[in-house]
């Protein structure tokens, strides 16, 4: 029974609530978070290779890159520091079509994105395909800048944003879940904001 002048003080659910992870809030703008000092790749000088193991399957410059099927994605972004990003808008290669031009499947089930100042994440082969995953090029229909990970980035928008790796230059198959950088220091292995997955230990 609900006594007229008197709530419970609890408002129902929004869409917008239902949309954001535990721990989580809704963030206006974009910040810009990295580990090191931002690099400054040329198109010229950006290239991305395919491997197994230490062994390369097959690279593109960026002109063959950009050749690749584009795909554009709009999906809800989450970083570990807790903020979330509704509707980012971004466009790039599926790893789906990364894999086909290469004309190869996944030959193992455990990947390393890999950057160009080093930095590493590793990501379950699962989570790159069947169009969860693609190599982004713009970002509302604009050329990435270089503090947002330009001129490419991974982008597994279902997962903490740290796993979407800036300047990104390769994604090794591996035959183990191998760490990361950030893994490496105590960030979770997985990395699934509706869990909240964001430190070693956490379930």
């Amino acid at each position: 029974m609900v006594t007229r002048g008197f709530s419970s003080g609890r408002k129902p659910p929004t869409d917008a609530d239902a949309r954001i992870p535990p721990g989580q809030y809704l963030e206006q703008g974009f910040p810009v978070l990295s580990a090191g000092p931002t690099p400054r790749v040329r198109t010229e000088d950006w290239s991305f290779t395919l491997k197994h193991g230490p062994r390369p399957i097959k690279t593109w410059n960026w002109t063959e890159f950009n050749a690749l099927p584009l795909t554009k994605m709009t999906r809800d972004i989450h970083c570990v520091t807790a903020w979330t990003k509704f509707d980012t808008a971004w466009q790039g290669v599926l790893v789906d079509d990364i894999l086909a031009d290469a004309g190869i499947e996944p030959p193992t089930a455990f990947t390393l994105a890999l950057s160009f100042d080093g930095y590493t994440t590793n990501v379950p082969t699962q989570d790159l395909i069947a169009g969860k995953a693609m190599v982004a090029l713009l970002y509302e229909g604009k050329p990435i800048t270089p503090d947002h990970g330009g001129p490419a980035r991974l982008l597994v928008p279902h997962l903490y944003f740290w796993k979407s790796a800036k300047w990104l230059n390769g994604l090794q198959f591996t035959e183990r879940d191998e760490p990361g950088f950030w893994e490496l220091r105590g960030y979770h292995i997985y990395g699934d904001p509706w869990r909240e997955q964001r430190y070693t230990g956490d379930p």
